[in-house]
């Protein structure tokens, strides 16, 4: 990998933390405690907590996406970094633009069950 595409990648890294972080940010202000609303029926309740449900969902998977993607990022600079860590080749350039945190080439992830 050039040093080049590795910048290209670092930059996309970046813009995906920054756009992460704000993305946790906002779904933390919507996993705020559900207040009993005496004008809620039993199904709008529900409704919510299931929303809430989604959101932590959502939140966990982010927080778990911006820790590889910080890794990633503090990868980039070494010789480890777009190296698949089963078969020991080059993950494709295409595939580290789109998921900079892949760990694994396209054939070994498919193997792998991953």
């Amino acid at each position: 990998m050039t040093q080049q595409q590795k910048q290209e990648i670092k930059n996309i890294i970046e813009k995906e933390i920054e756009d992460l972080t704000v993305d946790i940010a906002t779904i933390e202000e919507q996993l705020k405690p559900i207040k009993k609303d005496c004008s809620l029926d039993s199904i709008d309740h529900k409704m919510l907590k299931q929303q809430q449900n989604i959101n932590i969902q959502r939140y966990e998977v982010a927080k778990i996406r911006l820790n590889k993607l910080k890794t990633a990022y503090l990868r980039i600079d070494t010789n480890e970094y777009g190296i698949c860590k089963e078969c020991e080749e080059n993950i494709n350039i295409e595939r580290l633009k789109l998921l900079p945190e892949s760990q694994y080439c396209i054939t070994c992830m498919n193997e792998l069950g991953l």
